[in-house]
Parts: C-alpha cells; sequence; structure tokens
C-alpha cells in the first residue's frame, strides 16, 4: 500500500502543480506580475549551491516547484487513502501547502512571514495556493477511490449522519478481513 500512496501522491502533486502552474501563467498574462525565483533561491539554500543574484535560474526553479509540489503531493494521497476526501480535505490541504513553503522560504531566510507580504501578493498566493490544493485532492481522490472506501469512510458508514459514540469499526487485514 505504501508503494501505491506514494506513486499516486506524487501523480496528484505533479497534476496539482501543472494545473497551478497554468493558473499562474494566466494570472501573470492579465496582471503582468513578474515571474517568482523564490523556489530556486530555496534549493539553491537548501543543496548549497551557488547563489547567483543577477542570473535566474530557470531549471532550479521549476525542479523545486514541480518537486515539492509532487513530494506534498504524497500527504494528499495519504489523506485520500486513509478516507479524508472531497473538498473540506483539500481545504485542509490547502493549509499544509502554504505551511510547507512558509517553513522552507522562511527556515532558509529565502522569505519573509506572509503577515509581512503585502495584501495583494499574499492573495494571489494564496489563491494559487488553493488551486493546487483542490487539483492535487481531486486527482488523489480518484486515484484513492479505486481501492474502494479508506479506514474513515467506512467507521463513519456504520452509522450515516451526524453521531458521536460510535464506535471503531473492526480491524481488517490488507486484504480486507476482519480479524
Amino acid at each position: 500500500m505504501i508503494k501505491q500512496v506514494l506513486k499516486q501522491g506524487l501523480i496528484a502533486g505533479a497534476a496539482g502543480s501543472l494545473v497551478m502552474t497554468l493558473g499562474e501563467k494566466l494570472e501573470q498574462a492579465v496582471t503582468k506580475r513578474p515571474d517568482s525565483h523564490v523556489p530556486a533561491r530555496v534549493l539553491e539554500r537548501l543543496t548549497g549551491l551557488p547563489e547567483r543574484p543577477g542570473k535566474q535560474p530557470l531549471r532550479l526553479n521549476w525542479a523545486m516547484h514541480f518537486g515539492q509540489a509532487a513530494l506534498v503531493g504524497v500527504l494528499r494521497s495519504v489523506m485520500a487513502h486513509a478516507g479524508l476526501r472531497g473538498p473540506l480535505a483539500s481545504a485542509q490541504f490547502a493549509v499544509v501547502r502554504l505551511t510547507t513553503d512558509q517553513i522552507l522560504e522562511n527556515a532558509t531566510g529565502v522569505g519573509a512571514p506572509p503577515p509581512t507580504w503585502p495584501r495583494k501578493e499574499l492573495a494571489v498566493d494564496i489563491v494559487h495556493k488553493a488551486v493546487y490544493a483542490f487539483a492535487t485532492g481531486a486527482v488523489a481522490d480518484a486515484l484513492a477511490a479505486r481501492g474502494g472506501p479508506g479506514p474513515g469512510q467506512r467507521h463513519a458508514a456504520v452509522r450515516p449522519g451526524r453521531h458521536s459514540g460510535v464506535g471503531p469499526v473492526p480491524r481488517t487485514d490488507v486484504h480486507g478481513r476482519r480479524g
């Protein structure tokens, strides 16, 4: 199951990154906002590569942009396989995506905390990360659904609706047999 979750998460994260990137390019065509090279700068600092402030490292930018998005997609795949699916799960995941960016950018000194950003830049970043999260979620949910409901969904099905006090479902093995 771990290989399946990993593979599906990388696929979902890459798909989400592609959708986010297309949205960013569309937004940039309208707003004339330049490309951000923050992902490349973060990767340079994480790997110890030399920094060249006058040169825009496009390949590093794409590597970090798509690589980080694909890796974080694995967490959304874990969520989907556990039974955390749909728009609410994707909204929860959007916070995770924003947080991973901020941890890496702030820990490396490349970025500053979002409350210090101009509001328009913050809004643009939140919108693009939400697009990523919902696109990644849609793909992760669809791939996980092939395996049926997750444990959380099976638990919720014991007594449909909003109820407390519903005990855990019986433990099952990898083949779905109770044990």
